[in-house]
């Protein structure tokens, strides 16, 4: 008996050693009377295996998604992070209203978690709802920092007999820094691997050269959904996630939350009569909804009944890429759907005809008519436990009219308002990503005062949807329903679309505003929305700039090609504004050139440059090089040419014209000019006399991409004719 009773002690004491490293670490009261809910969480670097696809990660207590967090409305919430990795760390507690200085955001208002140390959160909780939390740290949300909050109302309003939170995410085996210098370099590989790029051939099979031209002369490649090759979707951490203990007429609550970097999902419920009750943690008038599109950092609970059989639920990737997959309960499957790949080319021809003022759907919103076809193919009929649904209840399109505060949440009229307009702005090429045309690292501080009303249009000039989250505030986004539009922290505004939101201003700090593609905010399209206040004094040792640093990376990269005519290698690094070059042409009689040049870029499109230029002064000779300083102008031009006009210190002018053209589903066709001329204007001034010589060479050249790094290549040379071989990117 005496051996049963110790046994039965060490069993408790182990367990609770176990439940305090995982979760809470137990109940207590505070000063002020608050219950008191402490949690430790621990950040490592490890190796996992998610949805089949194994890649260096980070996790949380040893899991991804990192523990769910449950706490009361009234709760103390006392969270200990600590870092095992051998770099910095932080967490953001995404839609939690909380004081400044626990918000999360490394160096503005609060400090980064430095490796081997501690940092202590907390937060008095005086909300409730489904909330998630993820690193703010560079692109480590990507690497699986991410985790679910579940907080209970004081008291229930809403009937359902158990709570189930999913955290969607997107996984990948790539770095993600590798990922992001592939987006800078411009390399289209990851459309190419979805199978979601627009050859010209296909543009031209369905009708689409036209729209085509136009996506060219407005400098786009066409119409964009997703940047970024995903070999996994996932529903907390799995591929396939099931749930067969749910009983037939149970009503769960499912609390979804979109953790991904960069992926959209079209949510289809295939049974469960799926009714819509909160969006970002606020309550709304509950609605029916089998299908919609959840953006990134959102929330949406939806309340199901289980069916006598399988429940399924399928969040599609919005390009068709991919999907995740949710079952819940056992015996006859009630399928939902994958959504279809949208045609591009239709999405660019509706395009074009939104431009040309040729409103054909009506008065809907562009994202609605072009996804008007993709809709239609996969409305199906079909029965469900809770009734029949034809196809028009089927379809749901993107806006935001079917959430309906359940109150008023208009402002007092006599409160001032501020009204401010922020373009949602981009260059798809470099990869850079701004509001009304300036990135982070380029832009003040938008000052709000406390007492006003802040009105913001959102104006999205890019052809990519964009989830903008303002940290620390409640904003309404207003929609048809009025005085009842619903309160949000997160708003996806759709592609050449307006979205107004307002908040009223009643914090203190500094608050990050961004868009939550992880890629974009990282590339530049935030700002900081100040209330000009003095800085928390327990900053003082870390500057504001290295958060803005950030996302003015230096992103490097280079290009082989290795060809039986000639070979070239060329070597780029560049942030928002500088460029360097590096540029080295040779072929197999001992000719070569070698340039080297500084780029500044004015704007998007134009750069200057200067530089050195050095090259054989005799042919099939390396016994002496012409070596010359240059100056010139970069152009990238409508229909996607670039111009480089330069002249060197001999007074010669060059002028040199490219341009690559995805030409069938993995082949490229690109094209070289270059034009040299020589006046004399240096070399015969002692002799007074002119003298003129001109020269120019062309390059055609046909890649067929094999993967991320490689391409074979054939190509003719007007100075080294037929040649071919292998493109190596590094």
């Amino acid at each position: 008996m005496k051996k049963i009773i110790i046994t039965a002690i060490c069993i408790l004491f182990i367990s609770q050693i176990t439940f305090a490293q995982v979760g809470t670490k137990g109940e207590d009261r505070n000063e002020e009377g608050r219950p008191v809910k402490e949690y430790n969480l621990t950040i490592e670097q490890n190796e996992k295996t998610l949805g089949g696809v194994t890649a260096k990660a980070m996790s949380i207590n040893g899991s991804i998604p990192g523990p769910v967090l449950e706490f009361i409305e009234g709760d103390l919430a006392i969270i200990n992070v600590i870092n095992k990795m051998d770099e910095e760390t932080s967490v953001h507690w995404h839609g939690i209203i909380l004081p400044n200085f626990f918000d999360g955001v490394p160096y503005l208002n609060t400090p980064p978690i430095k490796p081997e140390t501690t940092f202590q959160y907390r937060i008095p909780i005086n909300q409730s709802g489904t909330y998630w939390y993820h690193s703010h740290t560079m692109l480590q949300e990507q690497k699986g920092v991410y985790g679910a909050i579940i907080i209970q109302p004081k008291e229930k309003s809403l009937q359902y007999d158990k709570d189930l939170a999913i955290v969607l995410s997107d996984w990948t085996n790539e770095k993600p820094m590798n990922v992001l210098r592939n987006l800078k370099r411009g390399n289209e590989w990851y459309q190419v691997k979805k199978g979601t790029a627009v050859p010209l051939s296909r543009a031209i099979v369905q009708g689409g050269f036209g729209a085509q031209l136009k996506m060219w002369r407005d400098r786009m490649e066409g119409a964009d959904i997703a940047d970024i090759y995903y070999p996994a979707f996932l529903s907390n951490g799995k591929k396939l996630l099931e749930y067969p203990a749910f009983k037939p007429g149970e009503k769960v609550r499912l609390r979804l939350i979109n953790a991904s970097a960069s992926t959209y999902y079209w949510m289809d419920f295939g049974a469960g009569n799926p009714m819509v009750v909160a969006s970002d943690g606020v309550d709304v008038q509950p609605i029916h909804k089998n299908r919609f599109l959840f953006a990134i950092a959102e929330t949406y609970d939806v309340i199901v009944t289980i069916p006598e059989g399988q429940l399924e639920i399928i969040a599609t990737a919005q390009d068709g890429s991919g999907h995740t997959t949710i079952r819940m309960g056992n015996g006859k499957l009630f399928p939902a759907e994958k959504i279809k790949p949208p045609n591009k080319v239709e999405m660019m021809m509706d395009i074009d005809d939104d431009n040309m003022g040729n409103q054909k759907d009506g008065d809907k919103p562009m994202d609605e008519r072009i996804n008007m076809e993709q809709m239609n193919h996969n409305a199906m009929q079909h029965k469900d436990t809770t009734g029949d649904y034809t196809h028009n209840e089927r379809m749901t399109y993107f806006n935001y009219n079917f959430l309906k505060a359940k109150e008023k949440t208009t402002f007092n009229p006599d409160i001032p308002v501020n009204e401010l307009l922020l373009n949602l702005t981009g260059n798809m090429n470099r990869y850079v990503w701004s509001l009304n045309g300036i990135p982070l690292s380029e832009a003040d501080n938008i000052i709000i005062k406390g007492g006003e009303v802040t009105r913001i249009t959102l104006n999205n000039l890019t052809m990519m949807h964009h989830p903008m989250h303002l940290h620390g505030h409640y904003f309404r986004v207003i929609n048809e329903n009025g005085e009842h539009s619903p309160l949000k922290h997160t708003v996806n505004v759709p592609p050449m679309q307006k979205v107004t939101i307002e908040f009223y201003n009643e914090e203190y700090g500094d608050w990050f505003f961004h868009c939550h593609v992880l890629y974009h905010m990282m590339g530049g399209m935030a700002r900081v929305f100040s209330y000009d206040t003095p800085r928390d004094e327990r900053l003082e040792n870390f500057p504001v700039q290295e958060l803005i640093d950030e996302t003015d990376h230096y992103y490097s990269w280079g290009l082989a090609v290795l060809s039986s005519n000639f070979s070239e290698l060329s070597f780029t690094s560049s942030n928002i504004r500088n460029e360097f070059n590096i540029r080295i042409e040779t072929d197999y009689n001992q000719n070569s050139e070698l340039e080297v040049s500084y780029n500044r870029y004015l704007n998007d499109w134009v750069r200057i440059y200067a530089g050195v230029n050095s090259e054989n002064e005799i042919p099939d000779s390396y016994d002496e090089f012409n070596t010359v300083g240059l100056a010139g102008v970069k152009y990238f031009t409508p229909y996607m040419f670039n111009v480089d006009v330069s002249i060197d210190h001999q007074l010669r002018p060059r002028v040199r014209l490219d341009k690559e053209i995805l030409l069938f589903p993995r082949i490229f066709l690109e094209g070289e000019y270059e034009y040299r001329a020589d006046f004399g204007w240096v070399n015969d001034l002692e002799e007074n006399k002119k003298s003129f010589e001109g020269e120019d060479e062309w390059l055609i050249r046909a890649s067929y991409i094999v993967s991320r790094n490689f391409s074979i290549q054939a190509n003719y040379n007007s100075h080294y004719g037929w040649g071919g071989g292998l493109s190596v990117r590094f």
